[in-house]
């Protein structure tokens, strides 16, 4: 595994729940605007690859998703073990650790609604303090884990769904939720034709130069 940030330098990188981030609490806000202000305002995302606008706001092409990447950020790769191939891959900014995964839908939509309340069932049971809120796209989820603060949205699109989720430390929590708001505006959706089950995470590729870089670093 590893980072390919864009600045163009790469480093190993372990597997981690929640970004190493330097804390700048005087500076926090400033970023978040920073990184609002590289986006558009306009936008009305996620959207459909069919729908795509042509903004040249940079994006990391991942197949399914092309998801932005602000200017300071990093993005990090996480591998399975096992199977080795891409099991996430994350932007981390000042503000957190960010996770946009895209899954198949049904036509009907709605499929939001019910992950995200088995999403809360779930943390609730491991401990964590959860709660509900609602957004622009709907129900968002808080939670907190030990030091870790998490923000969850999701997005109902055609036939497939979008979830996007930061976790970082729970001094940046207040900036978070607008960062990672405005990564998931941004990102472009590509489902494809084929027939997926419900639920079916959609795949993941890495372009050329990151799948060579951590190509040479397994080597």
């Amino acid at each position: 595994m590893g980072i390919f940030g864009r600045k163009r330098d790469a480093k190993p990188s372990g597997r981690h729940a929640a970004p190493e981030v330097e804390e700048r609490p005087d500076s926090a806000a400033d970023d978040a605007e920073e990184i609002e202000s590289q986006l558009s305002e306009t936008a009305d995302g996620p959207f459909d690859l069919a729908d795509a606008p042509e903004d040249g706001i940079p994006r990391i092409d991942l197949g399914s998703v092309k998801v932005p990447v602000p200017d300071g950020s990093q993005v990090q790769v996480e591998m399975d073990p096992e199977s080795g191939g891409v099991r996430a891959v994350h932007v981390v900014t000042e503000q957190g650790q960010i996770t946009v995964s895209g899954y198949a839908a049904p036509r009907s939509g709605g499929l939001w609604k019910d992950v995200s309340t088995e999403l809360t069932e779930q943390l609730r049971a491991d401990g964590a303090k959860v709660s509900v809120g609602m957004g622009e796209w709907g129900l968002e989820l808080s939670a907190i884990v030990g030091d870790v603060a998490l923000r969850f949205v999701g997005v109902d699109g055609p036939r497939w769904m979008l979830r996007g989720v930061i976790a970082g430390p729970q001094s940046q929590a207040s900036q978070a939720p607008a960062v990672l708001r405005e990564i998931v505006r941004h990102t472009i959706v590509d489902r494809g034709d084929a027939p997926m089950p419900v639920r079916t995470p959609l795949t993941i590729t890495l372009p050329d130069a990151v799948a060579q870089h951590i190509a040479e670093q397994q080597s």
